[in-house]
């Protein structure tokens, strides 16, 4: 097969397609299992298999897919076609950055299979679980596996040659409750990166289990507990939200092709200009963030890009000031010759589909805080004169740029005078992007660093799910407004 993929390649380039790329996805497998209250509502299990083909062409990409592979030629020939008919029209031609060519091989890291692992080991667990979750208060319980593996061939006409086998482990657990006005609350937990593997032995029960007493404890203080105060505070986000922040208003801001005015049509594009790279004080000199694909044992870590581009630990913004983005290779080039100076060197390998049938485009990678030095959770607390604690995402609500936010969190917990007081219920909290970043205060130390998994980012059109994850620490910004 890779042999027919190469020839069909050779035969575009002979008739001066300027570059062809394939992904052969040989199979996609996914494994997904829902518990809810006590029953087995959703077993899926579902496989894929095609391939999806790239031609440039004076200045325009054509793109063709098909999981019928009895008839290569046609695949590539309508891929070209496309091409031809869009270089009629093409406004800004295409060029690609430079390359290496690669021929590489990456594995995710498994000790376990968890495709190997039977149903009823899977509806074992989660029964277990579903029990553990089954106390006082709880209205609704769920809980679910999602596991995915694939296959992905790469080949094109610069002499790469890359074989990519992914697994990915999902989970969570959640429960539900009514306060005394019949408002529903819900607590949940989300599997975060176990070791540095993730396959079926990253399905911890003890972890599990703790943490399905906390979010049930929690759901109980919380159902008792007055409303959120609008008030202004110091808040400091845990893991569970600031993974959500670091998502929606660093990772989405931050991607070139929404920089470029790309996603406009259907998810907004960015208030980042290419003016502001080397220049804008994006947040506090406590902020560091990097675009990390090479952090072992994540969703936002592949070996390398849908256009061939190892992974890389890609600095986006340094001690406050912006200095990078997400980017894949055309888009690095417009944005330089837009820019008429060189913003990026190259591509940072960031290009990718989440299917054979879907185009590639800039996606997050692992968007990571760097650790502070202001000590642990316990330490910004003793530091915070009058604050608010924050966790879980509830609901949010993004500017159509990214420079404003509204968030919504399941849990917030009280500060005052360095000691927590109170627990409170629908805690909201909001700000200006720039304003709030350059807010950030305390950024805690390696103790209070999480990997949070992100398994359902959206983007483009046709829409494409993609899987990432958030390294975060937690971190205090100064006076936010609260409650509202």
């Amino acid at each position: 097969m890779r042999d027919n993929l190469k020839q069909q390649i050779e035969r575009l380039k002979a008739q001066n397609a300027t570059y062809v790329d394939v992904r052969w996805y040989p199979y996609e497998e996914t494994n997904y299992l829902l518990m809810w209250n006590g029953n087995l509502k959703s077993t899926v299990a579902a496989k894929e298999s095609g391939i999806g083909v790239r031609v440039l062409y004076q200045g325009a990409w054509g793109f063709s897919a098909s999981s019928d592979l009895s008839n290569l030629s046609a695949v590539f020939d309508k891929a070209f076609e496309n091409a031809k008919a869009a270089a009629e029209r093409v406004t800004f031609p295409v060029r690609l950055a430079e390359k290496d060519s690669i021929v590489a091989r990456f594995d995710s890291p498994v000790l376990s299979n968890p495709f190997d692992i039977s149903l009823e080991e899977k509806v074992s667990f989660l029964r277990d679980l579903d029990a553990k979750l089954n106390q006082t208060n709880v209205f609704q319980r769920q809980s679910d596996l999602n596991f995915v593996r694939k296959q992905i061939i790469f080949l094109d006409s610069e002499g790469s040659e890359i074989e990519k086998n992914i697994q990915e482990v999902f989970s969570s657990i959640a429960v539900t409750g009514l306060d005394e006005e019949g408002n529903m609350h819900d607590r949940k937990f989300i599997l975060p990166r176990q070791g540095s593997s993730r396959g079926w032995e990253s399905i911890d029960r003890d972890l599990f289990n703790e943490n399905a007493d906390r979010i049930v404890k929690e759901l109980n203080q919380m159902l008792k507990a007055d409303q959120c105060p609008k008030d202004d505070r110091s808040v400091i986000l845990l893991p569970g939200i600031m993974y959500l922040q670091t998502h929606e208003t660093i990772g989405h801001a931050l991607e070139l092709d929404r920089i470029l005015g790309y996603e406009l049509a259907y998810a907004g594009g960015s208030f980042v200009t290419l003016d502001d790279f080397g220049t804008l004080r994006y947040g506090s000199e406590k902020l560091t963030a990097r675009a990390d694909a090479t952090l072992i044992n994540s969703p936002g870590s592949f070996g390398f890009d849908d256009d061939g581009v190892e992974a890389q630990n890609n600095l986006l913004i340094d001690k406050g000031i912006l200095v990078g983005a997400i980017t894949g290779r055309q888009m690095v080039e417009e944005a330089n010759a837009k820019a008429k100076r060189e913003i990026f060197s190259g591509s940072s390998g960031a290009n990718r589909a989440t299917a054979f049938y879907r185009v590639p485009i800039e996606r997050m990678t692992n968007i990571n805080i760097d650790p502070g030095s202001d000590g642990t959770l316990e330490d910004i607390i003793k530091n915070t004169e009058k604050g608010i604690v924050l966790d879980g995402d509830r609901s949010w609500s993004i500017g159509s740029n990214r420079e404003q936010f509204h968030f919504g969190t399941e849990m917030g917990w009280l500060v005052e005078d360095g000691e927590i007081t109170d627990v409170v219920k629908n805690p909201t909290y909001r700000g200006s992007t720039v304003k709030f970043w350059n807010s950030l205060t305390a950024v805690g130390d390696e103790s209070t660093w999480r990997v949070h998994f992100v398994d359902n980012c959206g983007k483009g059109q046709p829409n494409q799910i993609m899987q990432l994850g958030h390294g975060i620490p937690v971190c205090r910004f100064d006076n936010v407004r609260i409650g509202e």
